[in-house]
């Protein structure tokens, strides 16, 4: 697909370092790509500032009844989704909390759409559905930072008093020029030309992880370093809770067991047995 956005210069579309990949053996194809993949955290922890920015005001925003939103396409609005997905069982909190949105709507989770990212007006009726507040905050994902889908909601979002931030890796890109904090992740050009999925998508996802994390930790969901609010929906989450309340109370793994079975989860037999 051509550039949505003319005379912009994306790094993110720029030819690869390696040439004749079609020739290479395949373990030097693998060192490359890892050495590629070497790049990403060094990019990342020059965004860190940003990141922070994000998480001290999302904190606020939370404490005050706010929801976080990610919206992306492709791979990106994929990773947002991923996020979003794993913090419910991870942390125990309701699905509302933090929210994935990904242009062409779920079918777009395993097939692409077409022209499902072209859409500028499309981001915010999907949002719409979730009746966004201004404690609310919009993250759009984009690697070109040019998405269409992406840039038409975080303009509305931010015409409704909604905090915005974009995830792009391309510095100087409309995404960060719009958005109230820009995170630009300049991993440089991908392995194979244009792939975003490669470094771009990765550096993406570590950044999510910093954000979503970040934001748990400080909102209380967890102690010491300890999921204590994991949701126990299988028999290695139910042993790894016993693993925890046996580390933090020094109690036998028989009592430990049985607490857990009895209150469902760690943070409530934590709580009870400080209470005796």
């Amino acid at each position: 697909m051509s550039n949505p956005i003319q005379n912009i210069s994306l790094i993110t579309e720029s030819s690869s370092s390696y040439k004749d990949l079609d020739k290479m053996n395949t373990i030097d194809l693998l060192y490359n790509i890892n050495r590629e993949d070497e790049k990403i955290t060094k990019a990342v922890n020059l965004v860190i500032p940003m990141i922070n920015n994000l998480v001290e005001q999302l904190v606020i925003k939370f404490n005050n009844g706010g929801r976080l939103f990610y919206i992306g396409a492709g791979t990106s609005g994929r990773l947002g989704v991923l996020d979003a997905s794993e913090i419910p069982p991870t942390f125990g909190v309701s699905p509302g909390y933090i929210i994935g949105l990904i242009a062409g709507g779920d079918t777009a989770l395993r097939t692409a759409v077409e022209n499902a990212e072209d859409d500028t007006n499309q981001a915010w009726k999907d949002l719409t559905a979730f009746n966004p507040t201004p404690n609310d905050t919009l993250v759009g994902i984009a690697a070109s930072g040019t998405t269409k889908y992406v840039l038409g909601g975080i303009k509305a979002a931010k015409a409704h008093g909604m905090l915005t931030a974009g995830i792009t890796n391309n510095p100087g890109s409309p995404l960060a020029a719009i958005a109230n904090i820009a995170i630009e992740i300049n991993v440089g050009p991908e392995f194979i030309t244009g792939s975003t999925r490669m470094k771009s998508g990765t550096s993406q996802k570590l950044v999510l992880n910093m954000i979503s994390t970040a934001l748990m930790i400080k909102l209380g969901r967890v102690k010491g370093n300890k999921m204590v609010d994991m949701q126990l929906t299988n028999t290695k989450l139910f042993n790894r809770g016993v693993e925890m309340i046996i580390d933090e109370l020094g109690i036998s793994k028989q009592e430990a067991t049985q607490l857990l079975s009895k209150y469902g989860s760690v943070r409530k037999v934590v709580n009870s047995h400080q209470k005796e």
